[in-house]
C-alpha cells in the first residue's frame, strides 16, 4: 500500500492601497477569469515577502511597500484548481497599475465599485480587509472540517 505525499501550495496575495483611498485588481489572463487580488505562487527560496513584492510588480508594474500581513487564509476550497495557503499583505505604492504578466488589465477600485466575478476568495478577503479598516477587527481563525 503506497501513500502519495501531498503538500498546499504557498501563494500570496497583496492588497495593494494607493493615495486616494482605491485598491488594485486585476482583470486575470488565464482561468478561472474574473478580478482578483494581485499575487501568485511562492517560489522555492522565496520569502513570502519578496515573492508579494515580485508578484505585485510582474502584474500591476507597481513597487509596493509592504506594510503589514493582514492575515492567511488556508480553505482546501479557496482555489478549485489546487489546495492553497495564501499570506496576504497589506502594501502601498504610487503610480497608476498597468496590467503585465498574467493580468490583462490592473485597476484602481474602491469598496463600492468592486468588479465582478471576483475569482478565489478574494470576496471574502477583501470583506475582511473593509472591515479591518473600518474596525481593526482582524478575522478570526475558522474551524474547517477535513
Amino acid at each position: 500500500m503506497s501513500e502519495q505525499f501531498r503538500n498546499p501550495l504557498l501563494t500570496v496575495d497583496i492588497i495593494i492601497e494607493l493615495s486616494d483611498g482605491s485598491v488594485v485588481l486585476i482583470e486575470r489572463k488565464n482561468p478561472p477569469h474574473g478580478w482578483a487580488l494581485p499575487g501568485g505562487f511562492v517560489d522555492y527560496g522565496e520569502s513570502v515577502e519578496s515573492a508579494a513584492k515580485r508578484e505585485a510588480k510582474e502584474e500591476t508594474s507597481l513597487d509596493v511597500t509592504l506594510l503589514e500581513q493582514f492575515y492567511t487564509y488556508s480553505d482546501p476550497k479557496r482555489d478549485s484548481r489546487f489546495h492553497t495557503v495564501s499570506t496576504v499583505f497589506i502594501a502601498t505604492a504610487r503610480g497608476t497599475p498597468r496590467g503585465a504578466d498574467d493580468a490583462k488589465v490592473a485597476s484602481a477600485v474602491r469598496q463600492d465599485n468592486l468588479p465582478a466575478p471576483l475569482v478565489f476568495d478574494h470576496g471574502q478577503i477583501l470583506n475582511d480587509y473593509f472591515i479591518f479598516k473600518k474596525t481593526g477587527q482582524r478575522p478570526k481563525p475558522q474551524s474547517t472540517k477535513v
